[in-house]
């Protein structure tokens, strides 16, 4: 009977604190009249939200509670929502390249040119020509070389990537300094293309590239500094309150420690969870076991790895050769089986795992690495297919049974719609960048950027998501718009998704009460403009832990 009592004294309380009942709330601020997205499922639109101390402790439409704050702000009917998440960004790469030569938009190979020449009469004597991020299917598929460039820089090294990160042109003053020439052994996982007479054309595409990263000079203490707070004022600018740091090229071994500097030093604002190279795995389980696992602001243990290489450079790993490419079909960056071990070592320790894959063959055999190695309990796992672009319908459906996440960067498919099909033909294409199957086979589908492979912004993600309308306008329909997603479900990918995927969903990723409190304030509700105007939508403020961090 006691039991009985209480119980009913219990649910009586519950009762008496919903939001049909007068309660008072405590604020600092008092958010009001605004068209809040909380992304919490199922939930309607709020137009009130009280923050005290960082933290959500109000959403709703105000009308039966009594909140107390220190500050008001009228939204004036802007749309909230909560910040954006990004799943995947080269974070100090991209610091990098917003101070380097830009060649993304370079259409023709006089205009690449100009730009690296002009960019390398600005820096003084030796110092290297970095990032670059260039797109050689603008002017039709045909790879640069080293003899466009050598002549005007003759002592400045150059090693610029293609915007994917798998291949780069190297100069020849970089390659001599990296000790590459025609009797080069092509390391495992990589290749130096080669001229008609055997000399290397300036091409390195993947595991060749670290052949000159090598020989590139350490950055400074200040320039780290310089590049993570060009990243970080990019990133607020654009409403991320949080981005999944990923590590892929010559700042691998600088990414951390650059971090946790900024943190020292009270400079890091936004919220970082950085992923180290799995290949590391024992350094970054020992860095668990002394200090935990980070703090709110700064956070570690999840470990990248790879598989493949990527669909642009012709080294995604396939079951059949490439269309346009036919004596390759791609290939492995690494022993399969040597990978597997080591994900199993990683994963039993408690490390997290976020494995890249792109090719129908790479992301086969890494599902059923992941499902050999987790058993039973795979879904809690949460492991992570990086990219995922071109899956079998079979690798659908076991990622979806498996809980599998697919992290995914949805600007990729607006670009590379341009030139796909001439890869892998009509057949294969047809799963590529499957947005809309992923999520009605029960996939958890987390969007980013791959920042600077992709521009950073997440309105610019969303309308690619959502529009499927490819670069050069050649596709204003929408490119396999079969595999087109909803607005909500593009923004849940870019929030409530990828704080699941961070272990951190308890406390990030939508608005509610106990929660963080990280917005971003928007000119334009993306849900009612038209398609084709999100990636024209503005961000206005972004907010951290109820501190405004951007304010245009």
């Amino acid at each position: 009977m006691k039991n009985s009592i209480a119980i009913l004294i219990l649910l009586t309380l519950v009762a008496c604190s919903s939001e049909t009942s007068t309660s008072d709330v405590a604020a600092d601020t008092l958010y009001t009249n605004g068209v809040i997205w909380t992304g919490a499922s199922g939930a309607p639109d709020a137009s009130v939200m009280a923050v005290k101390d960082g933290v959500v402790t109000y959403v709703g439409n105000g009308q039966d509670v009594k909140i107390a704050a220190n500050e008001t702000v009228d939204l004036g009917g802007r749309f909230v929502m909560p910040g954006f998440i990004d799943n995947h960004v080269h974070f100090l790469d991209g610091g990098a390249a917003l101070a380097s030569v830009d060649l993304r938009d370079a259409a023709t190979p006089e205009e690449f040119t100009k730009r690296i020449i002009d960019y390398a009469g600005t820096l003084p004597q030796g110092r290297w020509v970095l990032n670059g991020n260039w797109d050689h299917e603008w002017w039709g598929g045909e790879l640069p070389r080293k003899e466009w460039i050598d002549a005007a820089t003759p002592d400045t090294p150059v090693f610029i990537h293609r915007l994917d990160g798998h291949m780069a042109l190297a100069n020849s003053a970089a390659l001599k300094l990296a000790g590459v020439d025609a009797a080069t052994a092509t390391p495992d996982g990589g290749e130096i293309v080669h001229d008609a007479t055997g000399e290397p054309t300036g091409i390195l595409k993947d595991n060749a590239m670290d052949l000159v990263f090598a020989a590139i000079p350490p950055m400074s203490t200040d320039e780290k500094l310089a590049v993570f707070e060009l990243a970080q004022s990019h990133a607020l600018s654009l409403g991320l309150t949080e981005v999944h740091a990923v590590t892929n090229g010559p700042m691998d071994a600088e990414m951390l420690d650059a971090f946790r500097l900024a943190h020292d030093r009270g400079l890091m604002k936004i919220r970082i969870y950085a992923l180290t190279p799995i290949d590391n795995w024992e350094s970054a389980r020992d860095r668990v076991a002394g200090e935990g696992y980070g703090d709110d602001l700064l956070r570690w243990g999840g470990l990248k790895g790879f598989v493949d290489g990527s669909l642009g450079s012709t080294t995604a790993w396939f079951y059949e050769p490439f269309t346009d490419v036919p004596e390759t079909s791609g290939f492995p960056l690494g022993d399969p089986d040597t990978l597997k071990a080591t994900m199993a070592d990683a994963d039993a320790a408690g490390l997290k795992l976020a494995i890249h894959a792109i090719g129908d063959k790479a992301i086969d055999v890494l599902i059923e690495n992941m499902r050999a190695i987790a058993g039973a309990d795979i879904k809690s796992r949460r492991y992570r297919i990086e990219h995922f672009q071109h899956p079998s319908t079979a690798a659908i459906e076991k990622a979806g049974e498996s809980g599998i996440i697919a992290s995914m960067q949805p600007y990729h498919a607006i670009d590379d719609g341009r030139w796909a099909e001439k890869r892998i033909g009509s057949e294969r294409i047809k799963t590529t960048y499957a947005f809309r199957s992923l999520l009605d086979a029960g996939v958890i589908l987390s969007f980013g950027s791959d920042w600077p492979v992709a521009p950073l912004s997440p309105l610019a993600g969303v309308y690619a998501a959502v529009t499927r309308q490819t670069i050069d306008g050649l596709n204003p329909d929408g490119w396999q718009a079969q595999e087109k997603i909803t607005v909500e479900e593009a923004l849940s990918a870019y929030t409530a998704a990828n704080a699941y995927s961070g272990f951190e969903e308890d406390r990030a990723g939508t608005l509610e009460a106990g929660k963080r409190a990280d917005f971003a304030m928007l000119s334009d509700d993306p849900r009612t403009v038209v398609p084709a105007d999100i990636r024209n939508i503005e961000v206005l403020e972004t907010v951290i832990d109820g501190v405004s961090v951007f304010k245009k």
